[in-house]
């Protein structure tokens, strides 16, 4: 499952820079139970409406989630309907500046060791497989190679010679510190990202300019 998009990831924390927002999104994601409108309303001493506004916003941020229920002992017109309840999202929404992606690193390096551990093949090599078919299955049905890494946060621009520098590093701490693991992992991403996208993996080529990702999409007959 790919990450929404960035912009849609910072506006999501941005969100909770409003205090009433905060409020009630910390109201719900502290309660055992999902929390109605009226429930968290009088619970902050706001107007209905306005708890209301911030919740469905909270919601459409990615943060809170919807579900309905009928409430317990109430009475009296549309007491028999569904209402409105809130929960925290399932997923976690997280997003730094600039863009990272560790927890793909994280996920990426966990199955290689137990790949390796279950089968006795050294790390190394399970964590060049196992990027390469995470790029692959990102990457499957993205427009393009291009669209795909300015997703995942690469930051691709034209390099003058019809291939692309790849801007930002998305597992940059990383790679400062491990260069030969995390670019071996990564160029093995990408790999498996241009095979999903109709592109020859070794298009994928070393790059080595200081502040920009390892790799670089070398052009059409540029020297890889």
């Amino acid at each position: 499952m790919r990450r929404p998009p960035w912009t849609r990831r910072v506006t999501a924390i941005a969100s909770l820079g409003d205090e009433k927002r905060r409020q009630l999104f910390q109201l719900v994601a502290s309660s055992d139970t999902a929390v109605g409108r009226d429930d968290a309303a009088d619970a902050l001493g706001l107007p209905r409406s306005t708890a209301s506004f911030h919740l469905d916003k909270l919601v459409q941020d990615g943060l809170l989630a919807v579900e309905f229920h009928k409430s317990a002992g109430r009475t009296g017109p549309g007491s028999g309907r569904p209402a409105k309840m809130y929960r925290p999202a399932a997923n976690e929404v997280n997003a730094s500046v600039p863009d990272r992606n560790y927890d793909l690193a994280g996920e990426l390096l966990a199955v290689a060791i137990e790949h390796s551990t279950s089968t006795g093949e050294a790390v190394g090599d399970s964590l060049r497989m196992t990027s390469y078919r995470k790029g692959r299955e990102l990457a499957a049905g993205a427009g393009s190679l291009t669209e795909f890494m300015a997703g995942e946060g690469y930051d691709p621009r034209p390099d003058g010679e019809g291939g692309l520098v790849l801007a930002n590093c998305p597992f940059h701490r990383l790679s400062d510190g491990h260069p030969g693991v995390v670019c071996a992992m990564n160029g093995s991403f990408l790999r498996g990202a241009a095979a999903a996208c109709g592109e020859p993996e070794d298009c994928v080529a070393p790059n080595s300019v200081q502040g920009q990702c390892c790799a670089r999409i070398a052009g059409r007959g540029a020297p890889s």
